[in-house]
């Protein structure tokens, strides 16, 4: 069953190469992106569910059962093996004896006890634990490696646990995020806010260029730096409310040089210095006469719900961060990315109908042409425009110079996974460099009998029984030692 389970898993994790996965790109909308890059095929990858395999239900499922079956194959073994290594007979049957693979029979001199009693510290010399009952012997050393395949069971299952604990909120973060230059933003599912107090970026000259890009006009970056601050709310972390923010560390940011608290690091992964716009002071004007009822401030990235401009109330209905038309021509959010905000208000007040007015507003000039403002406004009132936003002076926009791009990263679960991965290994170090060696021997009659087993290295086995027998006078090949009839491993 652990086979299956393992080889399944593989097939799993090969499916999931076959494209990049969705967690390696920043803003991207994956329902549009598989299949604009990679065709039908990466429209069907993404359908099934294998642009986030490692996940996907069905894979932690594979990783649950695979821990499952560790745990059942475990404790199915190490009770019957604990059981037979706790209660070895000393004396064991000629025909158990004659049936090893490593044997020796002969004819000594002398009373059989006394033989056993003097070959015993020999033995114990090669780092075995002897036992004896009368004209019998068990010797045997590095029991404890029997115990390695369980011990490395033990690493694997607590190597799973912390894998699948990433699943779990808080435990585990990895994702990039733009910080405009200027703003304290929230890093999403924690308390913390980072400000990007400030970016910097120095670039090679002509002259200090590496080889392979001089005479290839390309602008190449030397150094970015980040002026992080991070900060944690206290008070109002709710969405719609101002919170109160208190700075826990400083740091600036460069490539492989994060800010670093508390088991949250942020690593400088790109910039944009094209300006954006945090936020804009549109008025509220009347389209026939002209007259101004006052502005308000409209953040682009967390606006207000309700607005209160005047005699008139703006309801702010709907948001878009990347505006645009699907194949039915109705609004849509493109992307997660504010390429082309837009706004859409339902307008209360004065002259206008009891359930009010729709209005769609985009802070960007390029946006108003592109989608033609006025005339989508019109649509929506109805052929007449009563009221109009827009932006008087550039003093009414709030400009952030960069933009920079950071990868936020959270793995509490990883202590763990190095713990399960040194248990693993020791279970591994237990069970490949350590051998369990047993010798048993009997006399009878003053016949020597003698039998070992070991479950690998009987080159070792043979060559330390040959020497013990030396020692007590008998001359034999360890290569003779090896019984061909014997039981093999």
């Amino acid at each position: 069953m652990a086979i299956y389970l393992i080889v399944f898993t593989l097939i799993g994790s090969m499916l999931g190469t076959i494209y990049p996965q969705e967690s390696t790109f920043l803003n991207i909308d994956p329902s549009v992106y598989y299949k604009q890059e990679y065709g039908q095929l990466g429209h069907i990858y993404y359908l099934l569910g294998l642009s986030h395999t490692y996940s996907s239900w069905w894979f932690v499922l594979l990783l649950v059962m695979i821990g499952a079956s560790l745990v059942i194959c475990s404790l199915d073994r190490v009770l019957p093996l604990y059981k037979a290594l706790s209660r070895q007979r000393i004396p064991k049957h000629m025909s158990f004896l004659t049936r090893q693979r490593v044997t020796y029979q002969a004819e000594i001199e002398g009373d059989g006890a006394d033989w056993v009693e003097r070959v015993k510290p020999l033995i114990r010399k090669k780092g075995y634990r002897v036992r004896t009952d009368g004209g019998t012997l068990l010797a045997e050393k590095q029991r404890f490696s029997r115990w390695g395949p369980y011990v490395l069971h033990i690493g694997l299952i607590v190597f799973l646990l912390a894998v699948l604990a990433r699943g779990l909120p808080g435990l585990h973060m990895d994702v990039h995020l733009g910080f405009p230059e200027g703003e304290a933003k929230k890093i999403p599912d924690t308390s913390f806010y980072l400000k990007n107090d400030g970016f910097t970026a120095e670039f090679y000259t002509e002259e200090d260029m590496p080889d392979e890009f001089k005479g290839k006009g390309k602008v190449l970056a030397k150094k970015f730096e980040t002026k992080a601050i991070l900060y944690m709310c206290e008070e109002n972390c709710g969405l719609g409310q101002e919170p109160k923010l208190k700075e826990v560390a400083r740091h600036n940011i460069q490539v492989n040089d994060p800010l670093n608290y508390e088991g949250l690091k942020v690593y400088q992964f790109d910039y944009d210095l094209t300006p954006t716009i945090r936020s804009v002071s549109p008025v509220l004007v009347n389209a026939e006469t002209g007259e101004e009822y006052g502005k308000f401030k409209l953040n682009i990235r967390d606006p207000q719900r309700e607005y209160k401009v005047g005699p008139y109330e703006l309801t702010l209905t709907s948001k878009y961060s990347d505006f645009g038309l699907d194949e039915n021509g109705k609004p849509a959010n493109m992307s997660s990315s504010q390429n082309a905000p837009a706004f859409l208000f339902q307008i209360h007040g004065p002259n206008l109908p009891e359930s009010g007015v729709k209005y769609f507003y985009f802070p960007k000039q390029i946006d108003k042409e592109r989608f033609q403002q006025d005339e989508l406004n019109k649509q929506l009132a109805g052929g007449t425009m009563l009221l109009n936003l827009n932006v008087k002076s550039m003093d009414d926009v709030d400009l952030s110079e960069s933009t920079t791009f950071l990868n936020v990263r959270v793995d509490k679960a990883m202590p763990f996974i190095w713990v399960g991965a040194a248990i693993g290994m020791l279970g591994l170090i237990m069970g490949f460099y350590f051998q369990h060696r047993r010798i048993w021997l009997r006399i009878d009659n003053g016949m020597l009998t003698l039998g070992a087993h070991t479950n690998k290295n009987w080159f070792a086995l043979r060559r330390e029984i040959s020497a013990v027998l030396k020692q007590m006078n008998i001359e034999v090949d360890e290569k003779s030692l090896e019984n061909n009839r014997g039981i093999k491993p």
